[in-house]
């Protein structure tokens, strides 16, 4: 599914080497994804794991994702793949989605915040794809499977370039994390989730995350659509209400909400700047106190920089962030989806 290139840089090998030997080791290392940059470890040594945790402050109960290389056998990691899994596996794999499976019982629960669930995704990027086989020959027994969840503090906004996770971690030395480059992330937002362990007991498919993979793309291939989160569905990444946050207040409003907004705020120039991110910001250029930005129409687009227009709207100082409400419309289901999140932090 990635348009990115199928091999890596000579001069990445050197890198790749001590990013391997340093996972086998127990340490630390952030890595690109095409959705954004993970800080992985040894996704068999608890210990490695608990220094994932204590990195972003992440709750010990809140499971990570297992990245794999596209060779690697699931069956040392999963207790059992139906046959849904191995149709999204066929269909999507290596790509941006994650399949939730029966854990294996010799893998740390501590993947999985104590659950009998294992989240498992193939990345398509080739430094991530060069790095799990490279680590993969360091493992005796040559399963190089890497705990990742994405590389900044938790809660707040997914880094998509190197130099945000460096930002985000001024606190950790190159002796304790070390950080390959590979680019901007194409996709830009995390993986789609999708649950299905529990198809042996009656549960199809269910969607927990929207991600660039889409319920309608899902449903092509597994010839009905997901079923929505239920109250027994595993607790996955990035499923709480508030998540994904910028450290300035964010509004998402519709657009008749969001002009009542920015005057209201334009009249009092003691709150600061206001950025404001719209698909037509021309009505707003010239209201006092309000810096306007264009947002892309396309959802794949908007989803690509989302979160880098975040970081550097952080950057600049401002009061406050007021964002148009994108449509509501099934192509915007994942966009959507992250933004509200982000609001929800300062409701």
């Amino acid at each position: 599914m990635s348009t990115l290139a199928s091999s890596v840089a000579p001069n990445m090998e050197q890198q790749l080497s001590a990013a391997a030997q340093r996972l086998a080791q127990g340490g630390l290392v952030a890595f690109p994804t095409e959705t954004v940059y993970g800080l992985g470890a040894d996704a068999e040594n608890p210990q490695a794991i608990a220094r994932i945790y204590a990195a972003k402050g992440r709750p010990a109960n809140h499971p990570v994702i297992v990245h794999v290389a596209p060779e690697a056998d699931l069956s040392y990691w999963a207790a059992s793949i139906p046959a849904e899994a191995r149709i999204l596996i066929q269909a999507f794999w290596p790509g941006p989605l994650t399949l939730i499976l029966p854990r294996a019982a010799h893998i740390p629960a501590a993947v999985s915040g104590g659950q009998d669930s294992i989240g498992l995704r193939c990345p398509s990027h080739p430094v991530a794809q060069a790095l799990l086989r490279q680590f993969a020959r360091e493992k005796p027994n040559g399963q190089g499977g890497v705990a990742a969840p994405s590389a900044n503090k938790f809660g707040q906004v997914s880094p998509t370039h190197a130099e945000h996770v460096w930002s985000e971690f001024p606190e950790l030395g190159a002796d304790q994390l070390l950080v390959l480059e590979g680019g901007p992330s194409e996709v830009g937002i995390e993986s789609t989730i999708v649950d299905v362990s529990r198809i042996e007991s009656g549960m199809g498919p269910v969607l927990l995350r929207p991600g660039h993979i889409s319920a309608a793309q899902l449903a092509a291939v597994l010839g009905a659509p997901p079923a929505r989160p239920d109250d027994h569905a595993p607790q996955v990444s990035g499923s709480l209400k508030a998540h994904y946050a910028p450290h300035t207040p964010l509004q998402v409003l519709p657009l008749s909400l969001l002009l009542d907004a920015v005057r209201q705020g334009g009249s009092n120039q003691a709150r600061g700047r206001t950025a404001v991110v719209a698909f037509n910001p021309v009505q707003f250029d010239a209201l006092p106190g309000v810096d306007t930005l264009i947002c892309n129409a396309d959802p794949a687009a908007y989803a690509r920089e989302l979160y880098a227009l975040l970081r550097r709207l952080d950057a600049q100082g401002y009061a406050r962030i007021l964002m148009e409400q994108p449509p509501r419309t099934a192509d915007w289901q994942a966009v959507n989806d992250r933004i509200g999140r982000a609001a929800a932090a300062f409701s």
